[in-house]
């Protein structure tokens, strides 16, 4: 009954265009947004509610039970008798055609009003895509690619790293994750960077390819990063990260993406890392498609690709963040012994996961909460037992305490006083000449 009434309504009132409705129930929807399709639900139901509130019946009924006693009183019961069986003969004048006419329209309204409102709230969703990409559109940019200073082809031919009251923050409103940094990295040396979670470290190596901008000045080969272009300057920084990043394509594509080498180099650079035999059963060798991410080879062949990488660019700087965290001690050992071959003549920035693998190197340098708290030789930090490096090498345990120890020990003596060390181990007192007046023991600093 309450369809009929709607079609009713619809019929009656002057503000609903017929031509709107023209072509069943489909058309039913003249709308340009979800929110024009709410707003006329809203007004249907509206619509319903005044049809009920202005019935003819329901008004005639109403107002002949409030003036019951004046109707009694006038001996007017046959005329209101009359009128209200003429009302309700109007009310519901159906026939079983638009009965059934209604309920069928009122079937597929119910199935086409649920579909609308579940398109609404997809749209709804959807836009948060949208939004996200117009706010990418309005992200700060990065520092111009290419600037008018170009360093020459052969920069950095030394490998002089200087960072110079260095503040670094990865957004405007963010915390400094680095704080007044200040040291000097000679050409060729091996510093090992060490510190808690949060100290800094990998900020640090952000800072240098300017991920964000630092404040301060950093210094490579007496040219200040910030008036380089970044392709000037990334290019000539070799990294290898945690987490080894391969790209869909062939293997060449992999190691060399611009076709920058011979095929002789790229195999040259697959042996030093012993990733020759694999690529060669390959089915078709360096033309082989890779998977996405490089899931047909294990971590740690896909941390060899990048270290092949490295080994093709030569650059003069090579940063290695925490490359072997995740790999075996096998290639672990064999990434170490090819960066301490291979890169021999690089300055090298080491990140720390395992302290054995940043023992043996130049220096070290300790950071916490974004300051630089000590930075020398790793024996001469280990004579200072209240330093933090002293204290992060106790922290390993005894036997693996003394092992480092006793490499950092060698490295030194070995570096500082090569004479008194043979077939790379210490020479005792009694091995040594004593005319030459030199003795080492465990006070010699």
């Amino acid at each position: 009954m309450w369809m009929a009434e709607i079609m009713s309504s619809m019929e009656e009132n002057e503000d609903l265009d017929r031509s709107k409705f023209v072509g069943g129930p489909e058309s039913l929807f003249p709308f340009s947004s979800p929110h024009n399709e709410k707003e006329y639900v809203y007004r249907v139901l509206k619509e319903v509610r005044e049809v009920e509130a202005r019935s003819p019946v329901f008004s005639h009924l109403s107002s002949s039970l409030q003036g019951l006693w004046t109707i009694r009183a006038l001996k007017a019961e046959e005329r209101f008798q009359k009128l209200f069986d003429a009302h309700q003969d109007l009310h519901s004048a159906l026939n079983a055609g638009q009965v059934g006419l209604a309920l069928s329209y009122a079937i597929t309204l119910m199935g086409t009003f649920q579909w609308g409102v579940r398109q609404s709230a997809e749209v709804e969703n959807l836009m948060i895509s949208v939004e996200r990409v117009m706010e990418y559109t309005e992200l700060e940019k990065e520092a111009p690619w290419e600037t008018n200073k170009h360093p020459p082809p052969e920069w950095p031919n030394q490998g002089m790293i200087a960072f110079e009251n260095v503040n670094f923050t990865y957004s405007l409103d963010g915390p400094l994750v680095l704080r007044h940094l200040s040291v000097l990295i000679k050409p060729r040396e091996k510093v090992g960077i060490v510190g808690r979670t949060g100290a800094g470290k990998s900020s640090l190596i952000a800072a240098l390819f300017r991920l964000a901008e630092p404040e301060g000045r950093i210094w490579i080969d007496k040219y200040l990063t910030s008036e380089l272009g970044l392709h000037d300057l990334r290019k000539k920084i070799s990294i290898i990260p945690q987490e080894p990043v391969l790209f869909t394509g062939t293997m060449r594509k992999n190691l060399d993406p611009f076709n920058e080498y011979t095929d002789e180099e790229l195999w040259n650079a697959l042996e030093e890392v012993q990733l020759k035999e694999v690529v060669e059963d390959l089915p078709n060798k360096m033309e082989t498609q890779l998977a996405e991410s490089g899931s047909n080879f294990s971590v740690g062949q896909r941390q060899l690709v990048c270290l092949a990488r490295a080994v093709l660019k030569k650059n003069r700087i090579l940063i290695i963040d925490e490359a072997t965290a995740n790999v075996d001690p096998r290639t672990d050992e064999l990434i170490q012994k090819t960066i301490r071959e291979t890169f021999a003549h690089c300055t090298v920035l080491t990140i720390a996961h395992r302290l054995n693998t940043i023992i043996d190197s130049d220096r070290i340098m300790v950071l916490d909460a974004g300051r630089l708290k000590e930075y020398g030789e790793p024996y001469i930090l280990l004579q200072e037992q209240d330093s933090l490096f002293y204290k992060m090498v106790q922290q390993v345990g005894k036997t693996e305490a003394a092992s480092l120890i006793e490499t950092a020990k060698r490295v030194y003596f070995s570096k500082n006083y090569p004479e008194v060390v043979q077939n790379g181990h210490l020479a005792t007192d009694s091995c040594l000449d004593s005319s030459s007046g030199l003795y080492v023991t465990e006070t010699a600093l």
